[in-house]
């Protein structure tokens, strides 16, 4: 990293949570509670159409929760450490993302970016051939649900086990905790449907989760791929994105994802104050999710052709 100037080292620089941090926090925290309550009232009262938009609404707020969650494992949304576990645990239960576990890989991909042991919580290889087949089963993420459910299980014997790298006693007991409590979950959604309330369990939760995974990868594939993965230069494996007001309020400020490693504990919403320096050194940046999505869709046709032509020339 280039650290040798003032600017790079401004880019670098730790910061602590303010009150005014914590109430912006909360604040967001609130309008995600207040739309996703409007999503679960069309979801359960409107026709077809109203059904639609109230499960769609339900399906961006989870998403958009993860983010709020992401910001509690790295303790910046509230000034005392105590609040995080719990509201990063409520956080992430409607897309079954257990704060602990997912905390304590996180920041292990924080420690380990662009090196073989870099692993994040939600498993899409940066490294691999950006293909079309590649996208649409990390979009879908089939073996996540059950990795969940498999955690849960051995959660409940209690055999669960780490296996990305080191964990500490008090840190493997409260993700099993969590786990434990994914499961009291699960039988008590599978109690309401048999006892008459499937319809709701389906339109409140199970839909919504199942739309929430490709809304959430789409949210995470621009962080790292198609970067240099193999530097541990956060400046050159990391993307930062411009976007808008609303792409910065839904993504939690995940767009300014160079400024984030480059200072991991730095409140998310003053973020925004690093991005010109970001803008000037970072190897890669976007102006919008529009323009990288546009670079994804080129890179996978280009995958798909010489494929083709591999294909071709072997005949």
């Amino acid at each position: 990293m280039d650290t040798s100037n003032a600017a790079t080292r401004a880019l670098f620089a730790r910061a602590r949570v303010t009150r005014n941090d914590e109430l912006i926090f909360l604040a967001k925290l609130a309008v995600a509670l207040l739309i996703s309550g409007l999503g679960g009232f069309l979801a359960l009262t409107g026709g077809p159409l109203g059904t639609s938009v109230g499960v769609l609404l339900l399906a961006a707020m989870y998403t958009h929760m993860v983010e709020l969650q992401h910001q509690c494992l790295h303790h910046s949304a509230f000034r005392r450490s105590t609040p995080h576990r719990p509201v990063g645990f409520l956080l992430g239960l409607p897309l079954l993302s257990a704060y602990s576990h997912y905390r304590v890989q996180h920041l292990q991909h924080h420690k380990y970016l662009g090196t073989p042991d870099d692993s994040e919580f939600f498993g899409f290889e940066p490294r691999a051939p950006l293909t079309w087949g590649a996208l649409v089963r990390g979009a879908l993420s089939p073996a996540r649900l059950g990795q969940v459910a498999v955690d849960a299980y051995k959660s409940c014997r209690g055999s669960w086990t780490y296996t990305k790298g080191q964990i500490g006693d008090r840190s493997r007991r409260q993700v099993v905790a969590e786990y434990r409590l994914f499961a009291l979950f699960l039988v008590g959604t599978v109690a309401l449907s048999v006892g008459g309330y499937g319809l709701a369990v389906l339109v409140l939760w199970v839909l919504p989760l199942l739309l929430s995974i490709p809304i959430h990868f789409l949210l995470e594939l621009p962080e790292h791929v198609l970067c240099d993965n193999d530097s541990t230069d956060v400046l050159v494996n990391t993307r930062t994105i411009t976007g808008s007001w609303l792409s910065q309020w839904y993504t939690n400020g995940n767009n300014f994802h160079v400024e984030h490693h480059a200072a991991m504990v730095v409140p998310i919403n003053r973020l925004q104050e690093r991005h010109p320096v970001a803008k000037e050194w970072a190897a890669h940046q976007e102006d919008t999710y529009v323009s990288f999505y546009a670079r994804v869709v080129k890179e996978a046709n280009q995958h798909r052709r010489e494929r083709h032509a591999r294909a071709a020339d072997t005949r």
